[in-house]
């Protein structure tokens, strides 16, 4: 009967609650593991001199866009005060790592190109407007001002093509062989890209950025070395992974690109040349009539979501052309992914290590199973709690993080520890047996569990708001095990303890 008392307490049954809920989100949903454990690039990226939080913005979208063109995912760039960006992107090779290394060094190079000449770059931008919507039109616009000898060359070039394409590229392949497949290639040769105009946008690339395009069936890689000779770069797109070891055992460098789930084909094309658009030629822009003044149009309403994102998109890039301030590397820190999964191993057994020793010490501090155990358990509730937690809301879980929870599992145990010598009470002879004794000692434990607690989670707080990387984390699981111990286990230890002590007695 007191078993069943104890298994329908209100305590008992919360621990319970979040446990279930814990083991289904990490059956389910799965950990989250941060770059160094799951093995991944942190790069540190200072700017020339410290920015305003505009121009900081403006840094970080142009930093994702260049980063996102080259399909790595799980890219994350975050701010550090006014003049270092940090970009994390976990489960790269060391091949990938270099190219996102290479694209942060490059200050950006934007062109626009019309008919495979290329007319203006980014110096010939000289200012972009913000972003709007023009009723009469009706579509997003981006008004931008570029030189006079740009504008005099275009209109040269577009007298009497209204209707032909105006493409737009920012760090584009310049002088490299694509190898692609053949629904790429009939994608690159489709209307979509080629509008009234009568060159295909393979033909326009090859002209304007020396880009050679082949199609793959099946060439052997000596085939394809030598059509690539005087290539910087091989890019294989969309074709046979395998291919990439046998060209860079010739000698080649070698870059891969493969189409993510749900993108369409002519964005896979985008995303691979860096391409922004193709815009139409509007009849204004073919009269032969230099224009300092233009603008981009992307149709649609005002309501329209995706053009106002588009047009924005667009801004980001023509800025990027000229970034406000010069990128360097201040450090790179490159994990491996198997080195990342020994650390996985190491910390796992680091772990149940501890739970074992912990657990021993406490049963001979007091030689008694029944008190070691359920501290034990207890702790380990605890941990299975806060990793639950962490995978319901897709924490990345680092070093930093895991030292976190050990740092909140010592503390529980010394707040349990607390809780069995208020129990055991002033002399081991007493018995607990009137009900208003055990609260009163309960109470004072829990005051100092509630005391200590406070003041780690005001510690931790300030770490967390101001500080970026893994002390954040750190800060985050401990403060989360604080948290879950005075309101979950440490409850729950309470009327386990009470019942165990009390009935041995």
């Amino acid at each position: 009967m007191k078993w069943k008392k104890l298994m329908f307490n209100f305590r008992i049954i919360l621990l319970t609650f979040f446990l279930i809920i814990s083991i289904v989100s990490l059956a389910t949903r799965g950990l989250t593991f941060g770059l160094d454990i799951s093995g991944g690039i942190s790069i540190t990226v200072k700017l020339e001199k410290p920015v305003d939080q505009q121009t900081m913005e403006q840094v970080r979208i142009a930093l994702e866009q260049r980063l996102n063109a080259l399909g790595v995912k799980d890219i994350t760039i975050e701010p550090w005060g006014n003049q270092f960006v940090i970009v994390k992107v976990a489960r790269v090779s060391e091949e990938e790592a270099d190219q996102l290394v290479k694209t942060i060094e490059r200050q950006g190079v934007f062109y626009a190109e019309f008919q495979g000449v290329i007319f203006a770059t980014g110096k010939d931008i000289l200012n972009v407007g913000s972003v709007s919507y023009d009723p009469r039109q009706g579509a997003w616009v981006v008004p931008f001002r570029i030189s006079k000898e740009a504008a005099e060359k275009f209109a040269k070039l577009a007298l009497g093509k209204a209707g032909y394409p105006v493409d737009m590229f920012l760090d584009p392949p310049v002088n490299s062989t694509l190898v692609v497949s053949k629904e790429f290639y009939e994608a690159l040769n489709s209307p979509t890209f080629m509008m009234a105009g009568n060159m295909t946008l393979a033909q326009r690339v090859e002209k304007a950025f020396g880009i050679k395009i082949i199609v793959y069936t099946n060439q052997t890689p000596e085939e394809i070395a030598k059509i690539a000779r005087g290539s910087e770069r091989v890019i294989l797109v969309d074709v046979d992974g395998n291919l990439a070891k046998k060209l860079r055992e010739l000698g080649l460098s070698v870059e891969v690109r493969t189409r993510n789930k749900d993108e369409s084909m002519e964005d896979f094309v985008r995303r691979v040349l860096r391409l922004y658009g193709p815009y139409r030629v509007s009849e204004g822009l073919a009269t032969g009539q230099p224009s300092t003044q233009v603008m981009v149009s992307i149709g649609g309403s005002q309501n329209d979501i995706k053009a106002r994102n588009d047009a924005q998109v667009v801004a980001v890039v023509l800025r990027s052309g000229s970034l406000p301030v010069k990128l360097s590397i201040e450090r790179i820190d490159y994990i491996s992914p198997k080195l990342g999964e020994n650390f996985k191993k190491q910390v796992l057994i680091a772990g149940i290590a501890a739970l074992l020793v912990v657990g021993a010490i406490v049963y001979l501090h007091y030689r008694r199973l029944k008190i070691a155990i359920p501290v034990m358990f207890t702790s380990f509730s605890e941990v299975l709690i806060i990793l639950g937690i962490a995978s319901i809301i897709r924490w990345n879980l680092d070093l930093p993080s895991i030292a976190g929870i050990i740092a909140a599992i010592g503390t529980g145990v010394d707040q349990q520890i607390v809780i069995t010598d208020e129990l055991l009470g002033e002399t081991s002879s007493r018995r607990i047996v009137k009900r208003s004794g055990v609260l009163k000692r309960m109470g004072r434990a829990f005051f100092i569990i509630l005391a200590s607690a406070t003041t780690t989670i005001v510690a931790m707080s300030f770490l967390f708001k101001f500080f970026v990387g893994g002390l954040r984390g750190f800060a985050f699981t401990t403060i989360l095990g604080v948290l879950i111990g005075i309101l979950v286990t440490r409850p729950a230890y309470g009327e386990i303890a009470k019942f165990l002590i009390g009935e041995g007695r």
